[in-house]
């Protein structure tokens, strides 16, 4: 088992809902832990967010989960993040708090370049923003 933190299309009732993609393949629904916000700046890519990790920037609101190790290589092509190809989308990990408890989450930020050009989510919110378009 592991974490992760989610913060677009991967939330729950998007388009690529973790919890659906679980039962697609047959693999464990993911636990939610809760809601939580990092530093970080969010922008739009038109159909989904990118999110650049930046220690003195707003947050990012995002959802954490506890997650089979099965639904990692899931994710990772969701995300289109192969070993060995550099794409749009890198898999890293944070350390982030949720309900007062630190969490070492897998999360999947853009390259700061990609933004370029790409307005930005000032609420960090990207259903929010969605839902608001």
């Amino acid at each position: 088992m592991r974490y992760v933190f989610i913060y677009g299309t991967l939330r729950a009732g998007e388009i690529n809902d973790i919890n659906v993609a679980a039962a697609r393949h047959a693999i464990e629904t993911p636990r939610f832990l809760g809601q939580t916000a990092v530093a970080g700046r969010l922008f739009d890519f038109g159909t989904y967010p990118g999110m650049v990790a930046d220690a003195g920037a707003t947050r990012v609101i995002g959802d954490v989960y506890e997650i089979d190790d099965a639904l990692v290589p899931v994710l990772d092509k969701i995300e289109a993040v192969y070993p060995g190809v550099q794409g749009l989308f890198t898999a890293e990990q944070i350390e982030i708090e949720v309900k007062g408890r630190p969490v070492a989450c897998l999360f999947y930020p853009v390259a700061p370049e990609a933004v370029q050009g790409r307005p930005e989510i000032h609420s960090g919110d990207w259903v929010a923003h969605r839902l608001a378009r």
